[in-house]
């Protein structure tokens, strides 16, 4: 395979982030370093017991993070459930040219393997997260840097055609049966583009950006680094992703009502996003992730 979406254009190492730390916050050079992950766009380092930074491995991620830095403080009176909150600033130097962001850190885990009855619990939490973040000023984001989407999010059907191509990159690790549902789903979708809705999105809106307590139940949503202006279809994806079927009915009473078309793409956007995960997860050979998403596809696809 050549050049993934995910690979990094910069590589972020323990020994990186000790020196980046003493450099420019030595009043947490004491505190132990601890790795806990890669996204596609940052890696992320546990500081002590209270901070995690964020370090952009790739240079699309950049500007991204200094938007996020701008917007996220202004977040504080909308927002309804613990958010990842900028509180150190890193600014590129000779070892690392790029910037950082250091917040405080939200305790919990991904929500891997839970029921569908830990997932319900949740169903009020999400859709009063999402009402209120979709509600802040578009002109205020706007004045804080924060862009328009450019992902042509509404155009169903090059989505269509990419996500059909992807099932010849799955049929080592998804059944033909699995396969078949898919592609059903998808020549179902008949909708070739949907209207351009703005509002104030997070963007990014999947399990490995939240985080739920040993019940299952939501506590925070983390990785800021797409918010941007655009269609609330992107986050209303996890109402397809995260709840089971069942629950989407009383989602949409507490968010409310939106068009049909939305609900098309909110779902596909809802089978997109863990099919790009589930891929990744192959070519780095993490199983538990690959099982994760695909069970967030078959979720995703079901009828409620």
């Amino acid at each position: 395979m050549g050049r993934q979406l995910w690979d990094a254009d910069w590589e972020i190492t323990k020994p990186l982030v000790q020196q980046l730390i003493h450099h420019q916050f030595p009043q947490l050079s004491s505190l132990p370093i601890q790795e806990i992950g890669n996204g596609w766009d940052n890696s992320v380092f546990r500081i002590g017991d209270d901070y995690v930074f964020r370090f952009p491995r790739r240079q699309i991620a950049v500007s991204l993070l200094r938007t996020e830095a701008r917007i996220l403080p202004k977040l504080e009176n909308y927002i309804t459930i613990p958010y990842s909150k900028p509180l150190f600033f890193g600014e590129g130097s000779e070892e690392y040219p790029f910037p950082f962001l250091g917040y405080t850190y939200l305790s919990g885990k991904f929500p891997i393997g839970i029921s569908d009855k830990a997932r319900k619990q949740s169903t009020v939490t999400l859709a009063r997260f999402l009402k209120n973040l979709h509600a802040f000023p578009v002109t205020t984001a706007q004045q804080e840097g924060v862009l328009f989407d450019q992902r042509n999010l509404t155009d169903l059907a090059e989505r269509k055609d990419k996500m059909l191509s992807f099932l010849d990159h799955l049929t080592l690790f998804i059944t033909q049966e699995e396969l078949n549902e898919i592609a059903e789903y998808l020549h179902g979708i008949t909708l070739d583009r949907v209207k351009p809705q703005h509002v104030l999105i997070h963007g990014d809106l999947h399990f490995k950006n939240m985080l739920v307590d040993d019940t299952g139940k939501l506590t925070g949503i983390i990785d800021w680094g797409d918010v941007n202006i655009g269609h609330p279809a992107c986050d209303l994806s996890i109402a397809y992703s995260f709840l089971p079927p069942a629950s989407r009915h009383a989602f949409y009473e507490i968010y409310g009502e939106v068009d049909e078309e939305t609900q098309i793409l909110a779902q596909m956007i809802a089978v997109y996003i863990p099919m790009l995960i589930l891929m990744q997860a192959i070519n780095d050979k993490e199983e538990v992730i690959a099982l994760e998403a695909k069970s967030i596809i078959q979720r995703a696809i079901a009828n409620s």
